[in-house]
């Protein structure tokens, strides 16, 4: 082989190495990227001074529909889950008793209105004998006396038959309210007594909700307050005011049981969950942040002020969060703009590249 082949070999297998060496002196000479960042300015906003509780619903209309005259069941009309409505027939009780004692009443009525008309006749006509004086007026006051004896009696057998025929009805059992029966307690064939109870009726109209809150808020809650409410039952959320709170602290969890309201909310049921945010003030122009803002370091509670695209650390004081937000007490002013997204990765005076808000669709 001749030398110049050689020579020729040997420079190919030079060109890689060469070629590796200038790509690692181009990478060097590259600057390191700047970090990136997402920015936001100090905000004023309404914050609320809340408290947060979760408790129970309860139904205040959720009546007990009972026996109000001894009987026996014939039918049940309504089932565990029917929804009912005021006044609608639910349940049947043997009525047969009530029919007879309504048909003895009303014959003793007819009685005693012949033998009260018969008397009046007697009355009016020794009335005419008396004035021709022919009896003598003793007579006629006992008739008269009579009379009178007999109206009672009238009056005592129409109240009678009144009595029976309401309890007769009574056999018919009515929807109090409109609800939905919660459960079934007696079967036809059963006997019930007076209080016997037959079924439940449930209605969410009107709710009760108890909100267990620490005892040391005791000096806090007060009647009045605005509670807003919701449950996992239905997307609406519902706004009630403290109506009272039971003035004993609950023994099993030293807290104070708070009762609130609610009327006629779609979707809220009896015995479900309920969360309570009760309001107790407001701060009217607080200075807030996003909470992914603030960076915690040896200093404290920190917050990288964007000037000229330097990042400034500027320890702050903060105070209460609200949904995603933190309000500053100390260290910051309204209208500066601090480092977002990325924040965490930053140290005072670094360099930063800030990312482009995107425009809204």
């Amino acid at each position: 082989m001749s030398a110049y082949r050689v020579g020729a070999f040997a420079l190919l297998a030079l060109l890689p190495l060469l070629n590796i060496a200038c790509s690692k002196k181009e990478e060097a000479a590259k600057p390191a990227s700047l970090p990136l960042v997402s920015t936001a300015k100090v905000e004023t906003a309404r914050l609320e001074i809340r408290e947060q509780a979760i408790g129970t619903l309860e139904g205040i209309m959720d009546p007990t529909v009972a026996a109000e005259v001894p009987a026996r069941v014939l039918r049940i009309l309504a089932r565990p889950g029917q929804v009912v409505k005021k006044g609608e027939v639910i349940a049947l009780l043997d009525a047969q008793d009530y029919t007879l004692q309504q048909h003895e009443a009303e014959s003793e009525v007819a009685r005693l209105e012949a033998l009260l008309l018969n008397q009046q006749r007697n009355v009016e006509r020794n009335q005419k004998l008396v004035e021709k004086n022919f009896i003598s007026q003793n007579a006629l006051d006992d008739l008269e006396t009579q009379k009178i004896a007999l109206k009672r009696q009238l009056e005592g057998a129409r109240s009678r038959l009144a009595t029976i025929t309401h309890n007769g009805n009574k056999t018919r059992l009515l929807a109090p309210i409109d609800g939905k029966v919660e459960k079934q307690i007696v079967s036809p064939g059963d006997y019930v007594k007076v209080g016997d109870p037959i079924l439940q009726i449930i209605s969410n109209q009107k709710l009760r909700a108890h909100l267990p809150f620490p005892e040391n808020l005791g000096s806090k809650l007060k009647p009045g307050l605005t509670v807003r409410l919701k449950t996992p039952t239905s997307d609406e959320e519902a706004e009630g005011i403290l109506r009272e709170f039971k003035p004993v602290i609950g023994s099993n969890n030293r807290a104070i049981d708070v009762l609130v309201d609610i009327v006629d909310q779609p979707g809220w049921q009896s015995g479900a969950s309920v969360t309570g945010d009760i309001i107790l003030g407001e701060y009217p122009a607080a200075l807030v942040v996003p909470e992914q803002s603030i960076v915690l370091r040896p200093a404290g509670e920190v917050v990288y002020v964007i000037k000229d695209d330097i990042a400034e650390q500027r320890i702050v004081k903060t105070g209460m969060y609200q949904d995603g937000r933190i309000q500053i007490l100390e260290g910051l002013q309204a209208g500066e703009t601090i480092a977002v997204d990325g924040a965490a990765f930053l140290t005072d005076q670094t360099r930063v590249q800030i990312q482009p808000r995107q425009a809204q669709p």
